[in-house]
């Protein structure tokens, strides 16, 4: 697995990130030729990159708590858009920000980018840049196993539905289905747990996310119907450096083979077969 140009080969992780629990490495690009982007050259006098993720979803990025290590599809995108700009992983700063934070957080040059379920609107696209679509998924529901009102997004009249605060997925339930109880947490994690203990009567987010946290407890927990939007994951960058998304999206474009690695050690053991999405080059 290779990222753009030649160099050393490294995975795993820092800022306690441990091993790399997908097994897989990428190559670190020497001598990166990478003029007018502001990021990139922060990233260069630094030695270092921040890359802003999520660490309570089981599957695309996710924190062991007990071994510090980090794990999950967007983790090792987020372990290859870095080695691509020359940074081994053991120069990687993750930071955890949530849903809510995280356009104010690459505004504020508190991250250099963010990989972690964020969804590419028109709304955030004002506010930062973005590199992408990596991944392609939709809306769905997350209840519990012996949970038989829920079947479908049209059984949420006077349901309780929780999602993260300042997410995708909250606002469409607020928008588009008024007569739900629209519940918010910071993380998914609380919602799940809300879920659990009986408190709300569904989560709602990305599938892909919902699967990772049904697999965790599959006694407990059922993912039902079909997902009810469209979802494109993108890599989010500070508003305005065009020369760095135009390098992710060459990345992306030109490492097929290196994706399709990704997906099959991470979101692809659950037995979904999907093809990597073509970047928008806007």
């Amino acid at each position: 697995m290779t990222g753009c140009g030649g160099g050393d080969t490294a995975g795993g992780g820092s800022d306690g990130g441990g091993g790399d629990a997908a097994g897989l490495s990428f190559e670190v690009a020497k001598d990166v030729a990478l003029t007018g982007s502001p990021t990139f050259d922060k990233i260069k006098s630094a030695g270092k990159i921040r890359i802003g993720v999520k660490e309570d979803q089981p599957g695309l990025g996710f924190l062991d708590a007990a071994t510090g290590e980090r794990s999950g599809f967007d983790i090792e995108i987020a372990r290859w858009m870095a080695a691509s700009l020359g940074v081994a992983a053991d120069k990687i700063d993750f930071k955890a920000i949530p849903s809510a934070n995280r356009e104010a957080a690459l505004a504020n040059g508190d991250v250099d980018l963010y990989v972690g379920t964020y969804s590419i609107n028109d709304k955030r696209k004002k506010l930062v840049d973005f590199a992408g679509p990596y991944f392609i998924t939709g809306q769905g529901l997350l209840v519990a196993k012996d949970n038989t009102t829920i079947t479908s997004e049209k059984d949420l009249d006077g349901k309780k539905v929780c999602s993260a605060t300042g997410s995708t997925p909250f606002q469409n339930i607020k928008d588009n289905f008024p007569k739900a109880d629209a519940i918010s947490f910071d993380i998914y994690t609380k919602c799940v747990e809300a879920l659990t203990s009986g408190t709300v009567d569904a989560v709602t987010t990305d599938q892909a996310i919902l699967l990772g946290y049904a697999s965790q407890n599959p006694d407990k927990l059922k993912v039902v119907g079909e997902p009810f939007t469209v979802e494109n994951y993108g890599v989010g960058l500070p508003l305005g450096d065009t020369a760095l998304r135009t390098f992710l999206n060459t990345t992306l474009t030109d490492g097929n083979a290196t994706w399709t690695k990704i997906f099959d050690a991470t979101l692809g053991k659950s037995g979904t077969k999907v093809e990597q999405p073509k970047v928008d080059q806007y």
